[in-house]
């Protein structure tokens, strides 16, 4: 697992130990394909990323120029990798790390929000087919002024997953599928 892009390319990033492990990093093709797409929106962005796992994708986003990133994720040892790969990379003062669990009252978004939003981008990864991104979408779309106006969230999931046309004002604009894995892009309603 490597910095794909940008300031930080090539930097190898640490990985969770392979036996017994519930982190499921991103791939580096598929996270390749995905900032392809989303590689105009990178520019000084200000990026959420929940399920952060190693941090990749907020990392791969500051080394493309994301102005700053927060990460958010429960697990110990997803702190730890976060934390590594963070000094890693050198991004100690812009890579915001929250030990949060992801479900149930999620009202602390608005906190974090309030501190380094509105965000641009949003990344979801959460633990395949565990339903926990429909909830997380539907408080977003509920808390509006948590995003930027031209704002994009991206959910990960397996490729079969079902997520809805509309949630609110968010409307799904597009779905990739790499392998196994799919991406799902929200925005806003376009009026």
């Amino acid at each position: 697992m490597r910095i794909i892009s940008g300031t930080s390319r090539g930097r190898r990033l640490k990985g969770p130990a392979k036996s017994g492990s519930t982190i499921r990093p991103t791939a580096d093709r598929a996270r390749e394909a995905l900032f392809n797409i989303i590689f105009s929106r990178l520019d000084e962005a200000r990026v959420l990323d929940l399920f952060a796992g190693t941090g990749a994708l907020a990392l791969e986003a500051l080394s493309r120029g994301a102005a700053l990133a927060v990460a958010i994720d429960n697990g110990a040892q997803s702190l730890r990798l976060l934390k590594e790969n963070r000094a890693l990379c050198g991004y100690e003062q812009s890579l915001h790390l929250f030990k949060r669990p992801l479900h149930g009252n999620l009202q602390f978004l608005l906190e974090i929000g309030q501190k380094y939003g509105p965000f641009d981008l949003v990344f979801m990864d959460p633990p395949y087919d565990m339903g926990l991104s429909l909830p997380i979408l539907t408080f977003v779309a509920e808390h509006m002024h948590l995003l930027a106006e031209q704002a994009m969230l991206i959910v990960e999931d397996v490729e079969e997953a079902n997520f809805p046309d509309e949630i609110g004002p968010l409307v799904l604009h597009d779905v990739r599928n790499y392998g196994m894995t799919g991406f799902w892009f929200y925005g806003q309603r376009k009026l």
